[in-house]
């Protein structure tokens, strides 16, 4: 038996235009064709839809997917051993982080501050104030540095709140272009780069094209940045920077 694009789309949830994709560039060819040439998905075809699915919802590149799936040496049941690794790694990170949203939720209903460690919980290990001797010193005798740290004497904690959570946003946006397979330089993730870099002139001090250009070449040579961007999503680092010099040059 056999199945049409369209009904293949609704089964594993994805567009026809996703479908068409993978099968321009090799990633999922369906086996048979009609008469009239429309493509027609066998049970083998669904076989190997699931499991690049499984890969791209794990963060995987379309070239990483292609790479494990056409493994000669590759057994299909450690496909599945190593998602089902993969994921139950993935689930345990997850319920750490709603435990820690949970008991800062329910900290704040209480009126009750919680520690720096409790709060980290949540937001991870980053500490700025590890580094703002290396900011003072890289960065310190720059117009955007002053503007930054005048900014960021104003900013209460509501502020640094909506700060998080427009840099978040923002991130996901370029990390779900990144996971559909989306060019760096394509309208779409120069969109999301120019997106980033007015939030930036908005939030903290003017950031010229140059200077965005400059963030995101730091983002893959600094490895503390690329570890917080490659956590959001593998790649994500590199596609930023890629991004973002693609949005300057259009601009430019």
């Amino acid at each position: 038996m056999s199945y049409s694009v369209g009904q293949v789309a609704a089964f594993a949830n994805v567009t026809v235009r996703t479908l068409h994709h993978y099968d321009e560039i090799g990633l999922l060819q369906p086996g048979e064709r009609s008469h009239a040439g429309h493509r027609r998905y066998g049970d083998e075809d669904l076989d190997r839809l699931q499991q690049i699915l499984f890969y791209r919802e794990l963060g995987f590149p379309l070239d990483e997917v292609a790479a494990l799936l056409d493994d000669p040496d590759a057994d299909p049941r450690e496909h599945l051993r190593r998602q089902h690794d993969l994921l139950a790694a993935r689930i345990e990170k997850l319920k750490r982080m709603a435990a820690a949203v949970e008991h800062a939720m329910e900290a704040r209903k209480m009126g009750i501050n919680l520690t720096p460690e409790e709060k980290f919980e949540v937001f991870g290990d980053f500490d700025p104030d590890v580094y703002e001797e290396e900011v003072r010193e890289r960065w310190g005798h720059t117009d955007a540095y002053k503007a930054s740290q005048r900014a960021a004497a104003s900013y209460t904690k509501e502020d640094w709140q909506r700060l998080k959570e427009g840099f978040d946003a923002i991130h996901q946006k370029m990390a779900d272009l990144l996971a559909q397979g989306v060019a760096a330089d394509s309208e779409a993730a120069m969109d999301v780069a120019e997106e980033h870099r007015r939030f930036i002139s908005g939030g903290y001090y003017d950031c010229s094209y140059e200077m965005h250009t400059g963030l995101g070449e730091m983002y893959v040579a600094d490895e503390r940045f690329t570890a917080t961007y490659e956590a959001i999503r593998p790649g994500l680092a590199v596609y930023m920077r890629d991004a973002m010099l693609a949005n300057a040059v259009r601009n430019t």
